[in-house]
């Protein structure tokens, strides 16, 4: 029989699902419903020390329709959650007190200060809470501060910061990468060198959502006004998938063991099934639990043993990473079909050519292969 159960940086949880860090994650309840609807485990949403900085304006979203009407994109420009740091320790405690069966994550971010991050982490620490997630990605969140994706998209000073954490984390840490850089190798690198222990990706992509061509005004619109915000839902998914693979990469090949969670347009079980194979440990959902509800795990769930049943995988650790080794360099690409085709040559030189019924059925097969794509 195939299980979802699996074990990530020690943390033992029920299924690799995790509620990524956002508006699902924002109070005691809303955690505590997650963990009820069978969720392995819930990043709570971005906190820090003070939150009388942290002003929230509204409307804050913006959807990108499909012609059927399908929404396939999500633009936010909400910042970290505005709550006292106070009151998500109690709640944390709360959580903790209550047992839920999967991990409680906390995800911070701090400006660019050793005390304000030791400070932090210790009394989360103190709180229970399961292992933290540095959020160095939220491309709106606060850059006049120098948090969020200002701060990650600088390997030097990300490095420093995972290094403060690491010095006084007692349990694991995962750095979550932006993907608004030119290679996020080079962040993901700088990380792990600090010593985290995993790896999220990734956060949203910076946009615009578009312009309404009846007030000529940006969307969405505050005061007249707008500003660039953060891009998701499934929309963002092939992007997530080639960052997640980057990352994946660098994991195996200069960081054996270290763990990455992936992010960005899932859905549905076979899209967690692509991340996983793409080198993801676990799987983090947001926009698609405000489209869908909490509920949609066990959909997830379903979905996601009846592909590894298909093809007799019973644990994740069976088929994670399983994709990577088809990714080569265009150029590689061309000689092997250079060779391949001399090869073809050489046969059909030496009279080893098929029948025309054999060509034809071929044709048929391909002709009916990009019709299906």
């Amino acid at each position: 029989m195939s299980s979802l159960a699996t074990t990530v940086d020690g943390l033992k949880l029920p299924n690799p699902f995790v509620i990524g860090s956002g508006p699902p994650g924002t109070n005691l309840n809303v955690i505590q419903r997650a963990f009820r609807d069978g969720w392995g485990a819930v990043i709570a949403k971005t906190i820090s020390l003070d939150h009388s900085k942290v002003v929230n304006v509204a409307p804050r979203y913006g959807k990108h329709h499909a012609l059927s009407g399908e929404v396939i994109g999500w633009e936010n420009i909400e910042l970290i959650s505005d709550r006292p740091f106070e009151t998500w320790l109690t709640e944390f405690k709360r959580i903790k007190d209550s047992q839920p069966p999967g991990a409680l994550i906390a995800s911070v971010m701090e400006e660019y200060r050793k005390d304000a991050w030791i400070e932090m982490i210790e009394r989360c620490q103190d709180a229970g809470v399961d292992a933290f997630e540095l959020n160095f990605s939220c491309p709106h969140g606060l850059p006049e501060r120098k948090m969020g994706a200002a701060m990650g998209e600088n390997p030097e000073i990300l490095e420093e910061v995972c290094g403060w954490v690491m010095a006084a984390a007692k349990v694991p840490v995962w750095a979550k990468m932006t993907p608004n850089v030119t290679r996020i190798e080079d962040p993901s690198r700088a990380a792990l060198r600090a010593g985290v222990q995993g790896i999220s990706a990734i956060n949203t992509i910076r946009s615009v959502i578009g312009v309404n061509l009846d007030t000529l005004r940006p969307e969405p619109t505050v005061e007249g006004y707008t500003t660039p915000g953060g891009y998701s839902s499934r929309a963002v998914k092939p992007i997530a998938l080639r960052m997640c693979m980057e990352v994946a990469q660098v994991i195996a090949k200069e960081f054996p063991g270290r763990t990455l969670s992936g992010l960005g347009g899932v859905e549905s079980g076979s899209d967690a099934a692509e991340f996983i194979l793409l080198g993801s440990d676990t799987v983090q959902v947001c926009t698609g639990v405000m489209k869908f509800g909490y509920p949609m795990v066990k959909q997830f769930g379903e979905e996601l043993l009846a592909f590894m049943e298909k093809h007799r995988f019973e644990t994740i650790a069976d088929f994670k990473g399983k994709s990577l080794p088809w990714f080569t360099t265009h150029a590689e690409l061309v000689r092997m079909q250079r060779e391949r085709k001399a090869a073809d040559a050489a046969k059909a030189a030496a009279g080893m050519v098929r029948n025309d019924a054999e060509w034809k059925g071929d044709d048929f097969v391909k002709q009916s292969d990009a019709l299906a794509r």
